[in-house]
């Protein structure tokens, strides 16, 4: 989980605190980031934790297994501090937001009695005005609605963010009804940003220090912006415009679809060098029978010719994936196919899950549901291969020379942190001047989740 805050007081004479706690994935960090942006020009600052705050919100993610849960006993705490504040005559305002909020807006109000108000993920735009409604006595507020007007043409500039690195959302929601995911219900259907509001923003980031932007999105390579010419652009388009922006160093971008990948993203790879060599593309499953049931449309050999298609365009591209054991109906041989596809391709890092129903979607209700004993021991199956080749992979690193984007100060004094062109933490020995700065480092040492290094050659600090 990572806390959203706002960065300076406002002008305001009485300024209300406010505490966001975000959940799950980089579209949430950066939705609480333009909540922030919202919220300030009303006079909000930031609480340095949940028991100073006048102001609550949980950005929730409804992805996970037992995500709901999690909030609801988060919500538990919060209750008793609310509790605490109005017996010292104070009054908090407690806030749901994101995508449990989205699915089970009606039941947070009924179970969490102490939540104030109720905000889909299209809905944020109005967090100022359901603030000051609540503030006024009005009870249960929800907002679960999607707007006919695109947040984004609704919220203010956004700040640039602190820090060298930046998440930039330029598409949500998705049409392609995975049986086992939620998102199109919580997220809605697909809706691109235009690119000159793109633009603008990313223009502001790099004015602010920024030098990587990863844009993001639901299935954000199905983006489908109108252009300033008044056309459709495709993702790589956006990535050759973004490309020409002075000071801004890397673009990357997730989560991507194989499905989606078309001729010009595969050339922006090719051609475009501020576009890193690292690609996040789910495959799910290795097996066909899975694909088809999960409604994926693709094939295990359909996504192995899109790999050899972005390798060849891109001789070092690495690549991460997510991968799902024990769907319903998955038999050992279905399972095997995902370990041999796993073996063939080589992902340099993947994130594996089990099954786990969500509400509302086909494959809850689906028959021969797999047991969580076989889930598990096949999930542990599959992490000991991944964790093989993520183990290769960062071997293979040693004694290459890696440009190294330095983001922050390491653990140790004098350490500097930063990744590597495939998103590997990189710790190298160096003065704090560098952040920010893109350096070669060479690579001596090689962890299961980082390297670790030497500065190449000496430089001018």
């Amino acid at each position: 989980m990572k806390q959203a805050a706002f960065s300076q007081r406002t002008p305001h004479d009485v300024a209300m605190r406010v505490f966001i706690r975000t959940y799950g994935c980089q579209m949430n960090v950066y939705d609480s980031a333009r909540m922030v942006d919202a919220l300030r020009p009303h006079g909000f600052v930031a609480a340095e934790n949940s028991q100073d705050a006048d102001l609550i919100i949980l950005n929730t993610c409804h992805i996970r297994e037992k995500a709901a849960e999690k909030v609801y006993s988060e919500l538990g705490t919060i209750r008793r501090l609310k509790a605490a504040k109005a017996e010292r005559g104070g009054r908090m305002i407690v806030a749901v937001a994101g995508c449990v909020a989205q699915a089970e807006g009606a039941e947070i109000m009924r179970r969490a009695p102490c939540v104030d108000l109720v905000i889909g993920p299209q809905s944020y735009h109005r967090l100022p005005q359901l603030i000051a409604q609540a503030l006024r006595g009005r009870a249960g507020l929800l907002d679960t609605s999607f707007p006919i007007d695109p947040k984004f043409d609704q919220l203010p500039e956004a700040d640039a963010p602190e820090g060298v690195t930046a998440f930039l959302t330029v598409q949500e929601g998705c049409d392609k009804f995975c049986s086992f995911c939620v998102v199109p219900y919580t997220r809605g259907a697909e809706y691109s940003r235009p690119v000159a509001q793109i633009l603008a923003e990313a223009r502001n980031f790099v004015h602010g220090g920024v030098r990587e932007i990863t844009l993001l999105g639901q299935n954000v390579n199905a983006y489908h912006g109108e252009g300033p010419d008044g056309e459709e652009w495709c993702l790589g388009a956006l990535i050759r415009s973004l490309a020409v922006l002075p000071g801004l160093d890397r673009i990357r971008y997730t989560t991507s679809h194989p499905r989606d990948v078309d001729d010009e993203l595969i050339a922006a790879h090719r051609e475009v060098p501020k576009l890193m060599p690292f690609l996040h593309l789910p495959v799910q499953s290795g097996s066909d029978r899975i694909l088809t049931m999960m409604n994926r449309r693709y094939t295990a050999d359909d996504y192995r010719r899109i790999v050899d298609r972005l390798r060849s365009a891109r001789r070092d591209l690495a690549l991460s994936s997510d991968l799902i054991v024990g769907y319903p109906g998955e038999t050992d041989d279905d399972f095997q196919a995902t370990l041999d596809l796993v073996e063939e391709i080589g992902f340099a890092q993947a994130f594996s899950f089990k099954y786990s129903p969500r509400p509302g979607t086909p494959a809850a209700s689906a028959p021969a549901q797999v047991s969580d004993e076989v889930k598990s021991a096949r999930l542990a199956a599959l992490q000991l291969l991944l964790a093989k080749h993520r183990r290769e992979f960062n071997e293979a690193c040693v004694g290459r020379v890696l440009p190294v984007l330095f983001e922050k100060p390491g653990r140790h004094e004098g350490q500097l942190v930063g990744r590597s062109p495939y998103l590997q933490s990189v710790h190298v020995a160096a003065k704090p001047s560098l952040v920010g700065q893109i350096i070669p480092a060479l690579i001596s040492g090689a962890g299961a989740n980082s390297l670790s290094g030497s500065l190449a050659a000496p430089v001018s600090e």
